[in-house]
This record gives C-alpha cells, sequence and structure tokens, in this order.
C-alpha cells in the first residue's frame, strides 16, 4: 500500500521537491467542496441499491431464481420500471459525483501524508466509477453479466501460476475487507462515520449499522472464498461475484433462511447509508 501511495504522491509532484503541487491541492480543495452535496446523493442512491439487493437476496431465498442478485440485477429492476432510464441516467450523475469525490479526498489525504485513507479513497472511487459504468449501461438500454466477467477473467488469469497466484490475493483481499466490515458493524466502528441522532433514532441507526455491516462482510467473505476455491481446484467457474455468493448460501443447510437474513442485512446497510448521506462524514 505504501509503494503505490508514494507512486501516486511522485505523479502528483509538480514541483518536484517532494510535495503536491499548491495548484494541485487548491484544485482538488475547491472540487470537493463542490462536489460534496451531489455526493452525499449518490451515497443515498448507493444505499437504495443495496436495499434492492437485499429485496432481490430475499426473493431468491423464497425460490425465485431468474435475474441476479447483485448491482447489476439491482440496476435491471430499475430499468425496467416506467420512467426507469432517465432515473437511470440521474443516478449515474450523482454516483459519479460520489466517485469523484472518493478520488479527490484521495488526492488531498496524499497531499496530507495520510497513505492509508489516501488508497483507500482511491480505490472506492475506482469501485463506485464501475458503478457508475453498469448504471449508465443499462440507462441506455444495454446489459452486462458480472458472473460471466468474473469467470472469464479469472479463467484468463489462471493460465499461468503468476495469475493464479493473483486470484489468491485478490480473494484473500476480498476476504479481508469482508472480515474487516463485519468487525466494523460488531465493534459499532461505523459511528465514527456520522453523527449520530438523539433519541430513538440513534437506536435504529445502530441496529441498522450492525447488521448491515455485518450481512455485507459475511457476503464478501464469501465473494473472498470462491475465488480462492477457484484457485485451488483450478476451476475458474468457482469464483464469482456476488450473486455467486448468496447462492452458495443456498447451499448450506438452512440456507434459505440464511440468505433471507442476509438480504434483510443489505436492505439494513442501505437503510443505514441513506441516514449517513444525510449525517456521515463523507
Amino acid at each position: 500500500m505504501r509503494g503505490l501511495a508514494d507512486r501516486l504522491r511522485a505523479w502528483l509532484d509538480r514541483d518536484g521537491d517532494g510535495e503536491v503541487s499548491d495548484d494541485v491541492e487548491d484544485g482538488a480543495r475547491a472540487a470537493r467542496e463542490h462536489l460534496e452535496p451531489v455526493a452525499r446523493v449518490g451515497y443515498a442512491l448507493s444505499g437504495a441499491l443495496h436495499v434492492l439487493i437485499g429485496a432481490l437476496a430475499v426473493r431468491l431465498a423464497l425460490g425465485v431464481r431468474e435475474g441476479t442478485a447483485d448491482q447489476g440485477g439491482a440496476l435491471a429492476a430499475v430499468a425496467g420500471t416506467p420512467g426507469g432510464a432517465p432515473l437511470l441516467w440521474a443516478a449515474s450523475a450523482a454516483l459519479a459525483a460520489l466517485a469523484l469525490w472518493h478520488l479527490v479526498d484521495g488526492v488531498l489525504e496524499l497531499r496530507w501524508r495520510q497513505r492509508a485513507d489516501g488508497v483507500k479513497d482511491l480505490a472506492k472511487g475506482v469501485v463506485y466509477s464501475a458503478v457508475v459504468v453498469t448504471a449508465v449501461t443499462y440507462a441506455a438500454g444495454g446489459e452486462t453479466d458480472a458472473e460471466d466477467t468474473s469467470d472469464d477473467v479469472t479463467e484468463q488469469l489462471m493460465e499461468n501460476v503468476l495469475g493464479t497466484l493473483a486470484v489468491v490475493a485478490a480473494g484473500v483481499a476480498v476476504l479481508g475487507v469482508g472480515l474487516y466490515l463485519v468487525v466494523k458493524g460488531v465493534r459499532l466502528r461505523f459511528r465514527e462515520d456520522l453523527t449520530l441522532p438523539e433519541g430513538p433514532a440513534r437506536l435504529g441507526v445502530d441496529v441498522a449499522g450492525v447488521v448491515g455491516y455485518t450481512a455485507k462482510g459475511l457476503a464478501l467473505c464469501v465473494v473472498g472464498g470462491l475465488f480462492v476455491t477457484a484457485a485451488a481446484t483450478n476451476d475458474p467457474r468457482e469464483a464469482g461475484g456476488l450473486d455467486a455468493a448468496l447462492r452458495a448460501l443456498l447451499e448450506l443447510p438452512g440456507g434459505a433462511v440464511l440468505l433471507a437474513g442476509v438480504g434483510a442485512g443489505f436492505a439494513a446497510y442501505g437503510g443505514y447509508a441513506v441516514v449517513r448521506a444525510r449525517l456521515g462524514h463523507l
């Protein structure tokens, strides 16, 4: 992580004196200030997507197998409603603002020598950028298949030893993120991300945060496990994204109940994200 941060700082060093150019920082600060209101809308929309994913997961647990229980499935559901395309175009703009906000924030944090936070924000910017691409695809009338893409990329990587190690590394990284989210939920660390309301609303935020972060973390742990399994068995078909992970839960004893619980957790995370969009420290 430090090597990546150092390379990014070097790229941003316009003065050649080891410091990020003041012009770059001033521009980033101005962009950050103007982007924040729209970025908050984007964060709320991200929460709404999690609610839809949760609903799709519950539907899957109830035996409805068509469609995918992931971001693509949620966006496809929106696209299929009256006025869905214009709504997705608007959502794409807000999500793009959120992605750019994180990228700009990452630049500023590197300027302030906060390497870990800077790289984390840059990574979030890349993730949200991918969501924007998917949203634009559905808004334009197209579609994507994250599972097929995952299988194809994994198969290409596993054609050699280094690629297989990369698949393992990716799986371990996703597993690590999942465990981090679980710990963040269980230990109530998400409280640091927003100004907590008073009274009963505070309890509601706590419940949504604990359940939401734990459920999302568990789902990501399964995703990471699928990639590691694909590498261990030399079978790229074992790899998969969120939809594959949720379907894998159905194979466990009591899987339908477990999947329904995870779906409810995703919905809870979405509710928390909507609250954070209003009260959070983005």
